[in-house]
């Protein structure tokens, strides 16, 4: 079985995170996931998140630093996700592809039913939120 890159963005406002929640046609249905899909051959990563998010969400981005890398294995075949921190440069998110988008903060993130090959990247998103170690700022 061969591997598929697949990147996902953590786009990130004030002190919470974009989640998308797959739709009910979609493997995985109705699970949450960080929004994002497969890199294309002959793309990078930041031209496949940029792609994808012009066609999920009809918005804009700007990729930034990596957050995480997960590879999971599913019955189907085995994922390599990659996220990236990414900032809205133009438009507001609307779920063309997802059953729902929705803005959380940390708490929130942790009472989703993520997929799971996001779920392993929720600590490092989580630690990376403004105030996340309960500090001030």
């Amino acid at each position: 079985m061969s591997r598929v890159r697949v990147v996902a963005a953590v786009i990130v406002r004030g002190g919470e995170v974009l989640a998308a929640r797959r739709g009910p046609q979609q493997r995985q249905p109705l699970l949450w996931e960080f929004p994002g899909g497969k890199v294309e051959p002959g793309e990078t990563d930041a031209e496949a998140l940029q792609r994808e998010l012009g066609e999920e969400l009809a918005v804009e981005v700007s990729v930034g630093s990596r957050v995480g890398e997960v590879i999971h294995r599913y019955s189907w075949g085995t994922i390599c996700l990659v996220a990236y921190r990414c900032a809205l440069v133009r438009g507001t998110p609307m779920a063309l592809e997802h059953a729902e988008v929705r803005w959380v903060d940390s708490a929130g993130l942790a009472s989703l039913e993520w997929a799971p090959a996001d779920r392993p990247l929720l600590g490092s998103v989580v630690a990376s939120l403004p105030g996340a170690t309960g500090g001030s700022r």
